[in-house]
């Protein structure tokens, strides 16, 4: 199966949806977080950061660029929120190809100015129709 499609509308269910996405990406360490401003990006994120174990305290990292994490298994999560940034340029400036290349998981919102650095992500989609969001999540290889 290529892609995961599945009901995040009520947020009680979010941490079961984190599983199956996990479950799902079978080891690819790369997420892609593409969807309208206020539709539960970074809500869904928190969630998944939990789900894998996350010791600190999360916010976004609208103003920071990247935030970084640590797990209880004493591995990292990075968080990215790329919407201030303008020019694939200043990805170097962060350090962004040192990120891709390591190990750690990468859980990145707004990612078109990345999209050309990455051979392999997990690309998701939250949609909202009536109301309700979905989540699709496709492996791209």
């Amino acid at each position: 199966m290529t892609n995961l499609n599945i009901s995040i509308s009520d947020i009680s269910l979010h941490t079961e949806v984190a599983k199956q996405l996990i479950d799902f990406v079978a080891g690819e360490r790369i997420f892609l977080f593409d969807a309208p401003m206020g539709s539960g990006k970074t809500t869904f994120i928190k969630t998944l950061c939990h789900y894998l174990g996350v010791k600190d305290t999360m916010s976004s990292p609208t103003y920071s660029i990247v935030n970084e994490y640590h797990t209880h298994a004493d591995y990292k999560i990075f968080h990215f929120d790329l919407y201030r940034l303008k020019h694939r340029e200043e990805l170097f400036d962060i350090g962004f190809d040192e990120y891709i290349s390591s190990t750690n998981y990468l859980f990145i919102e707004w990612p078109e100015l990345a999209l050309d650095f990455l051979d392999s992500y997990i690309y998701i989609t939250i949609n909202i129709q009536n109301d309700n969001r979905y989540l699709c999540a496709k492996l791209i290889k």
